[in-house]
């Protein structure tokens, strides 16, 4: 990374980390009787799950007859993009899940793309996204078939004349998913292994950020994401993600997502995650790869 990314990676960080270590010394009222680092972290869309795919836990530690809540932020740097995500999260009874989130990516370099082939000049865009995760039966622990979760997302774009430029159909779109997670326990090398399964009916172009729908493909497509991680110890995840992208738009293809995360869970009302992502090519400028780094809050 050039200099000043890194100078503004070490500010986020700085920033990010202040704000945990504020939080952690807060007299240790109870944030829910679940099991330690068993809500997942905020992943970018606002679900509970990884930092790319949501998982079919639900976030917090909310039990049953128990509310609970996350706060997150995160941000992710690659080659010519950066993308900041601001989450909140609450959690029902550890049935029902209900999360917001917004989305700005910088365009960066694709700013002059933009400027001199369709004479427009916004620099970034906006998105909101309003979901919903229900928990329709088992426990990711204690059930021998894990446990499994449904949500939808809905996506709405604020700023749609790139993506309307472009070729995308419509400002907004639901994503429809269903979840199972799974934890074995002390399955490799004696340590607790979490798997995650996901699949997304989606019209989405770049999670939504470039519209949903375009001139190759306007329906939904069925999309299989997963996620597996090890716990090297309950305050350390080590794992990878992986995501499948719909093809909608002929000037801009897209291809799959991954990621290598570890997540960091000193107490019960902190989490840091950081990653290695992979993005592909990401509307016409390629090879989109980088670091991504999120601070969750639970209540």
């Amino acid at each position: 990374m050039t200099p000043s990314i890194n100078k503004l990676w070490a500010g986020t960080f700085a920033s990010l980390l202040t704000l945990g270590l504020l939080a952690t010394p807060v007299a240790m009222a109870d944030v829910g009787s679940r099991l330690w680092a068993t809500g997942g972290v905020t992943t970018i869309e606002g679900s509970a799950g990884g930092g790319l795919v949501p998982w079919a836990l639900l976030g917090s530690y909310a039990s049953d007859e128990e509310w609970g809540g996350t706060l997150a932020l995160s941000r992710a740097e690659v080659g010519d993009y950066t993308l900041s995500v601001t989450g909140a999260g609450l959690n029902w009874n550890n049935r029902i899940e209900v999360t917001v989130a917004r989305q700005t990516l910088d365009l960066d370099s694709l700013a002059f793309t933009l400027k001199n082939g369709f004479g427009l000049e916004q620099d970034e865009l906006n998105q909101d996204i309003f979901g919903v995760k229900v928990r329709l039966l088992g426990d990711a622990l204690y059930s021998p078939w894990g446990q499994w979760s449904a949500g939808v997302q809905h996506k709405r774009q604020r700023d749609f004349i790139v993506p309307e430029a472009i070729g995308a159909r419509d400002d907004s779109g639901t994503d429809v998913y269903f979840s199972g997670s799974k934890v074995f326990f002390a399955a490799v090398f004696g340590r607790n292994l979490l798997v995650n399964a996901t699949v997304r009916g989606t019209r989405a172009n770049q999670g939504g950020l470039l519209g949903f729908g375009g001139d190759l493909n306007n329906g939904y497509e069925v999309m299989a994401e997963a996620g597996v991680g090890v716990f090297i110890n309950r305050q350390w995840l080590l794992g990878t993600e992986f995501r499948q992208k719909p093809d909608n738009l002929s000037f801009a293809r897209e291809e799959d997502w991954w990621d290598m995360f570890i997540a960091w869970v000193p107490d019960r009302r902190l989490a840091v995650t950081a990653a290695f992502v992979n993005l592909g090519d990401v509307a016409t400028l390629a090879d989109q790869q980088g670091v991504y780094l999120s601070l969750q809050g639970s209540f």
